[in-house]
């Protein structure tokens, strides 16, 4: 079992930045993906990046150039560091994780999802 918590998100400025903040605990033999994705208002859950073991990162159109995502050398916390934000990056990011529970399952993970607001 894994948990996910994510915190960093906020009210921003259009053209300011936040960095998203995800840390993983509990019993899991490793985590070979983690990422963010990020659901507004009315629309459905959409991908903003992704993050393999080894650091191979995937990107969203409509974030390329303006996020990066990150993990850290134990693989137990993925960041998210936005820049540039635009209002239309308003949503709520959640932090997803595919954890390794036996030596031939994963399994898929959630966190809570922090609320990342960008308006004058």
């Amino acid at each position: 079992q894994v948990q996910l918590v994510e915190s960093g998100g906020g009210l921003v400025q259009p053209g300011g930045s936040l960095r998203l903040s995800c840390a993983a605990s509990g019993s899991r033999f490793s985590i070979p993906a983690m990422g963010w994705y990020r659901q507004a208002p009315g629309k459905q859950r959409e991908l903003v990046a992704t993050i393999n073991s080894i650091g191979r990162t995937n990107y969203a159109d409509p974030v390329k150039g303006r996020f990066t995502i990150s993990r850290d050398n134990a693989n137990d916390t993925v960041y998210l560091q936005m820049n540039s934000l635009k209002p239309e990056d308003t949503a709520v990011y959640y932090c997803n994780a595919q954890a390794r529970v036996t030596p031939a399952r994963v399994d898929n993970y959630w966190g809570q999802g922090t609320q990342v607001t960008v308006s004058s």
